[in-house]
């Protein structure tokens, strides 16, 4: 890695700055970790839980952070802050099926760190065998590719991945026809 890298840990009691200096930028590290998608990844956080299909609770040197994947969207789940949406459950399943507490994770940070909520915007990847989790659910049809500007660095790769998930019918294009499709009674 190039250098240290500070996140501001927004809702702390001092709004302190919190050292997470093993999650790189894509200028350190991307043409790394999409190249060779197969082999495992240095994990540099650790699952803790799995809030819903597109946000987990990972730990990174001690310090526990809310990681929103960044550049996809999956529907919200029931149960939820905001209303159920149509594959919300189905996507949240998947994530856990994809991520169990105690996973090594590589995160891979884009041009901004952390949304309005705080959360950390990142692209993940199960380390074990390197598996792009982000790209996995909207090949898969769990998610939609989500402009996040300035985060597009995978851009491309999600909007090949969900052309690829439209056109074969699969998961939510399926059963829903799309995303953000509120469920009656939400």
């Amino acid at each position: 890695m190039a250098g240290a890298l500070f996140l501001v840990a927004c809702g702390t009691p001092a709004d302190t700055t919190v050292p997470a200096a093993s999650v790189p930028t894509p200028a350190t590290s991307a043409s790394t970790a999409t190249t060779s998608p197969a082999g495992s990844l240095e994990p540099n956080a650790e699952v803790l839980y799995v809030v819903d299909g597109d946000t987990i609770e990972v730990d990174i040197d001690d310090v526990q952070e809310t990681v929103r994947l960044v550049g996809i969207d999956t529907p919200e789940k029931t149960g939820g802050y905001r209303p159920a949406e149509c594959y919300g459950d189905e996507a949240s399943a998947r994530m856990k099926e994809l991520l169990h507490p105690g996973d090594g994770v590589y995160l891979e940070l884009d041009q901004e760190a952390r949304d309005r909520y705080g959360r950390l915007l990142a692209y993940v990847y199960r380390a074990s065998d390197g598996m792009f989790v982000n790209l996995e659910l909207v090949a898969e049809g769990y998610a939609a590719a989500y402009r996040y500007e300035p985060n597009v660095f995978h851009a491309s790769e999600f909007a090949e991945a969900q052309g690829y998930a439209q056109d074969l019918g699969i998961g939510l294009w399926r059963t829903c026809g799309g995303p953000d499709l509120v469920l009656e009674g939400s």
